[in-house]
């Protein structure tokens, strides 16, 4: 019995602290301007981009981030996999193209960006070598 609660308690820890990557763009605007929240909006290369992989690691799935996140902002990721077995369906590669080419034309990865509700960029960043209360002091600093 004892395993079996221990199993539960570790299932709800992890949902308590999982990240609310809306799976479209268009879910992720809609979202915000239901919650009147902002979007933060990255551009990831997952499996190749080395500091694309760093914050994730230690930004995105830091409890922190994940805390502030929730309460704050809705998240989408445009990611941009490179190996085969990684690659998303033409349909959303497709999508995420066309955000690139409305919000990243030069191809930067990471960038991270703040938007409001209505796609105004609020600010723009990237990887950074900080904690994850710094880096949510600097997405802060576009918000307010």
């Amino acid at each position: 019995m004892k395993k079996y609660t221990y199993i539960l308690m570790l299932f709800f820890a992890s949902t308590l602290f999982a990240q609310d990557w809306q799976p479209s763009y268009a879910d992720a605007v809609t979202e915000a301007q239901k919650q009147d929240k902002p979007i933060l909006l990255v551009f990831a290369g997952s499996d190749w981009c080395a500091p694309c992989i760093k914050l994730d690691k230690t930004i995105w799935q830091s409890e922190e981030f994940s805390t502030y996140a929730a309460m704050n902002l809705i998240l989408y990721r445009a990611d941009f996999p490179r190996k085969k077995a990684n690659q998303l369906s033409t349909a959303l590669a497709d999508k995420n193209n066309t955000l690139a080419e409305k919000f990243n034309p030069d191809g930067h990865f990471p960038l991270v960006l703040v938007l409001d509700a209505n796609e105004k960029i609020l600010g723009e960043t990237g990887y950074l070598n900080s904690t994850p209360k710094a880096y949510i002091e600097h997405i802060n600093s576009f918000i307010k």
